[in-house]
């Protein structure tokens, strides 16, 4: 959840540090702090709150040094306070560590620490790694870091400073996003390539278990033993404006705008001679007859995009197909076996839970594929098979485009499963592949549609309920707009199976409640209609999402947003992006944090 980034260099390193921060605030933005090595000496500042108050507080004081570390804190253990953020300095200054992930057997470590004279000054389970640190420390601090981390249980990605190494900073990864950047007379890692982008393309993914030491000149990752790991060398293909709001007055709005062109990158590179054509697959293609459940496991909006999944999978595929959460997975006695594929869905491929989940699938079994949009990531090393969404980077923590990217791909995912297990005739093959190739531009459409959604949403802003209802895909749709309201806005909302109102939920409903109510499904309008005509009359106002083309929608619906005629199939993309700009514009209108919701983050690397 946390961002962590580290610096060694010819530059200042308070002002790498704190720019990149600032590029990984959507990590978590509780605290933040950094360490900087000073001729032989550790000098720290750490705030509460947003990045800009740690920034405050550097331009009272004068650091100067040209190696440290910065972290940027997701509240778990410990109030969001200034003590609790990161860094953490062991007791006699020598060392500093910032962490990002859970040490799950902290308070053993402390009460062992303590009983050997440490003291502890925060509420957090990072602490107890700076003093093992301390504890384990004669003169090597490789030596030091490998004991100390062998003593802890969870997950982390750790970087530490040593005052008697003024040119160098260590870090260690273990079940928490890791990179190193490579650069000329400087180099970096951080936890995301956000925070390097302004600095280095060139980066080296470590893997779990893996250590390094860093200075200006060079790059040693060595494993547990101390043995030297060679390690290549990976070039970013995005550069900085993809990171930067370029004139947006926030990241969420710029990546709902950037949804037609991100959904073009993940749409054309898989389709050849008419034809979806996922790089890698080929494999998986062959063995498909003898799959006979799919189950699909995620967490959040990327469950979502897999429930969307499951209906077109189902449709096109003629198989089961399951839609579980990664959260609860993890947890029950799953029926799977070496016949089934599991599908797992991460925007970031360090979702936690999920990454649980899936390791729990492959001990039963079952071939694993994966659908994420972070090369390198832990899911994506972990996967037999892997589609990028290649969405690029997300910076609001509120995904959009990383979700329709994933929309996308289960669109494309069903056709090409349909098509190997020979379902599919081909003039339906040919007419579905057109539509796939259409939703870029339907998703424009769609946007040009509601271009004057902020004004729309002023008639909206004071309601304090909201209810989501639909069918088949609308409904998977219903639990994404849902979300994206609660989300940003804060504003209480739920999704619910249309058919569903009449067995309980109903009750909610009364003159002060807003539904939406998605009826894009054309098989399914009459019945969605007699839904409306339910709620009205419990006197709720009816927001509808209808087809352009659609004018019979007026005959109940208080008011519409229209989307573009597109695919009954592949409608989920064109549906969501007004609904996104709904959830917007209401939060803009409440005059929410809309990039950094409260109590959210966008990385969720912890239980």
């Amino acid at each position: 959840m946390c961002g962590i980034v580290g610096y060694t260099g010819k530059d200042d390193a308070v002002s790498v540090l704190t720019s990149g921060l600032k590029r990984l605030e959507y990590r978590g933005y509780d605290s933040s702090g950094i360490a900087v090595n000073n001729e032989n000496k550790i000098t720290m500042v750490k705030a509460s709150g947003e990045i800009n108050n740690l920034v405050e507080k550097l331009g009272e004081k004068t650091i100067v040094g040209c190696a440290g570390i910065g972290h940027t804190r997701w509240a778990t253990h410990g109030a969001p306070t200034d003590i609790n953020a990161h860094p953490h300095l062991s007791n006699s200054g020598r060392f500093a560590i910032v962490h990002n992930g859970i040490i799950e057997n902290y308070i053993e470590l402390k009460e062992e620490l303590a009983g050997k004279g440490f003291n502890f000054e925060s509420e957090t389970d990072t602490e107890v790694v700076v003093h093992l640190l301390e504890y384990y420390y004669e003169g090597d601090v490789r030596k030091a870091l490998m004991k100390t981390v062998s003593r802890l249980e969870g997950s982390y990605a750790l970087g530490v400073v040593c005052s008697e190494f003024p040119k160098s900073v260590f870090a260690a990864k273990l079940g928490s996003p890791l990179i190193i950047g490579v650069g000329v007379g400087e180099n970096f890692f951080a936890s995301d390539v956000t925070a390097l982008i302004s600095k280095t393309k060139n980066i080296i993914y470590i893997e779990d278990g893996e250590f390094a030491e860093i200075t200006p000149d060079e790059i040693d990752v060595f494993d547990c033993t101390g043995k030297s790991v060679k390690k290549s060398v990976s070039r970013v293909v995005w550069d900085i404006e993809a990171a930067e709001k370029g004139g947006y007055e926030h990241f969420m709005l710029k990546e709902i705008m950037e949804q037609p062109k991100a959904l073009k990158s993940t749409i054309e590179p898989n389709i050849k001679d008419n034809k979806i054509h996922f790089e890698g697959l080929e494999p998986l293609g062959e063995k498909i007859k003898d799959i006979n459940k799919i189950i699909i496991t995620a967490c959040g909006s990327a469950y979502h995009a897999g429930y969307v999944g499951k209906f077109v999978i189902e449709e096109l595929c003629r198989i089961s197909v399951e839609v579980d959460l990664a959260s609860e997975l993890r947890y029950r006695n799953p029926i799977i076996d070496e016949k089934t594929l599991v599908v797992v869905i991460s925007q970031s491929g360090e979702t936690a839970d999920t990454i649980a989940a899936m390791k729990e699938c492959k001990e039963r079994g079952a071939t694993v594929l994966s659908v994420v949009n972070v090369v390198g990531s832990t899911i994506a090393k972990l996967s037999d098979y892997v589609i990028y969404t290649w969405a690029g980077p997300e910076i609001a923590v509120a995904t959009s485009k990383g979700y329709t990217t994933q929309l996308a791909v289960m669109n494309m995912l069903a056709l090409w499963l349909g098509d190997h297990l020979n379902k599919i005739e081909e003039t339906e093959y040919n007419e579905l592949i057109e539509a796939i190739r259409s939703i870029p531009e339907r998703a424009q459409r769609s946007l040009d549609l509601n271009a004057q959604m902020a004004d729309f949403v002023k008639n909206y802003s004071h309601y304090d309920s909201v209810f989501y209802i639909g069918r088949n895909i609308d409904y998977a749709i219903c639990m994404e707009g849902s979300l994206k309201l609660k989300e940003i806005s804060y504003v209480h909302s739920e999704a619910y199976a249309a058919g569903e109102l009449k067995h309980g939920t109903i009750a909610l409903v009364d003159e002060n409640s807003l539904v939406v109510a998605p009826c894009c499904q054309e098989s399914l309008f009459d019945k969605m209609m007699s839904n409306i005509k339910e709620v009205k009359a419990r006197g709720a106002n009816v927001l509808a999402v209808a087809l352009e083309n659609n004018h019979k929608i007026y005959e109940e619906a208080d008011n519409v947003i229209s989307i573009p005629e597109t695919h009954p199939m592949f409608v989920s993309v064109a549906e969501i992006i007004p609904l996104q700009l709904f959830s917007y514009y209401i939060a803009k209108e409440k005059g929410c944090n809309i990039d950094k919701p409260k109590n959210l983050a966008k990385s969720v690397t912890v239980e």
